[in-house]
């Protein structure tokens, strides 16, 4: 099975850049593709499978361990990222959820762009593999998520960090998590959160922007591919519409912390990343929305490949950096 032919219509010009177009082609000749059959869990997953990490030396040291999951659920595993040397102060703290569609992906596909977010933030930074569809269905990845913030949040002190500098983050459906999470947070008179960073997130099961119709096909993820994940994540009798499955569908937005959202030109879920930043300004929350034409859905993880990935990168860690330190890292 094969990924969908890569390409925009016969005659059009391709709005990804030549290199975006050539990382777009490799990731998708080998990844499933609904428009060739059925999709399986289990298939999707072993194509996104990646390797251990090795120790290597990029100044940050990481360890794994488990932390209580919501009541009456199993342990979470994390993996706890802290740069390497002395800091001047209390480091800013940054809770991850990895994505994958709540399907795929898990520590190790993600131990890169965390051990970036902690090198470049001087932070620690708490990568949560919560449960995953379908066995586990919402609200199962959700209430993880939060549990892991709660404990990462209470415990922000004995890991050298600041209470008041605590953050959350995710890409794709880990986008939609942290999103989720912040929600839950204000209404359940959880952990304090000073910001919230959505890469490329899912955040409304409709998938009703223009972006899921112009970029369905042709960019590696697709709207079908899209679809697939919503419907293993809330089964057949799940509330879709509920703000903590669907955050882009929330009524109330108020309250929530400063948010930057980083979506790529060429992805489905373009157009609903917008209208969550312009919902979240209207409801008084600080929000920025920060658009790089010509990549494409997960371009993040082709730093050191494709420029605008790099570049997306620095601002967003240079965005909690400022946000989170008041301006200034408090790492030495």
């Amino acid at each position: 099975m094969t990924g969908t032919p890569p390409g925009p219509a016969a005659g059009a010009p391709d709005p990804l850049s030549p290199r975006a177009r050539l990382i777009v082609d490799a990731m998708s000749a080998d990844f499933p593709d609904p428009a060739r059959g059925p999709l399986d869990a289990a298939a999707l997953r072993r194509a996104s499978r990646a390797a251990p990490p090795e120790p290597g030396d990029d100044g940050v040291t990481s360890a794994d361990r488990t932390v209580p999951g919501p009541p009456g659920a199993p342990a979470l595993p994390v993996r706890v990222y802290r740069p390497d040397g002395p800091a001047a102060g209390p480091r800013p703290l940054i809770v991850f959820f990895h994505g994958g569609g709540w399907v795929l992906c898990d520590l190790d596909t993600h131990d890169g762009l965390c051990r970036q977010l902690a090198q470049r933030c001087g932070a620690v930074v708490v990568s949560v593999d919560y449960r995953r569809a379908p066995e586990d269905r919402f609200p199962a990845a959700v209430e993880d998520a939060y549990a892991a913030t709660a404990w990462a949040a209470a415990r922000a002190t004995q890991l050298d960090c600041d209470p008041a500098g605590v953050a959350v983050a995710g890409d794709p459906s880990g986008g939609n998590l942290a999103a989720a999470v912040t929600l839950m947070a204000r209404d359940r008179g959880g952990p304090p959160l000073a910001a919230q960073l959505l890469l490329y997130p899912a955040l409304d099961h409709r998938l009703a922007g223009r972006s899921a119709v112009d970029h369905a096909t042709g960019f590696f993820h697709t709207t079908a591919h899209m679809r697939w994940y919503w419907d293993q994540y809330l089964g057949p009798d799940g509330d879709r519409g509920h703000p903590y499955a669907s955050p882009g569908l929330a009524p109330d937005l108020t309250g929530l912390p400063p948010a930057l959202l980083v979506l790529p030109e060429c992805d489905p879920l373009r157009d609903e990343g917008r209208a969550y930043g312009e919902a979240l300004r209207a409801a008084g929350v600080p929000a920025r929305v920060a658009e790089y034409p010509g990549t494409f859905h997960g371009f993040l993880g082709a730093t050191g490949r494709l420029p605008a990935a790099d570049a997306a990168l620095e601002a967003a860690t240079n965005w909690l950096v400022g946000t989170l330190c008041d301006g200034g890292v408090t790492s030495g």
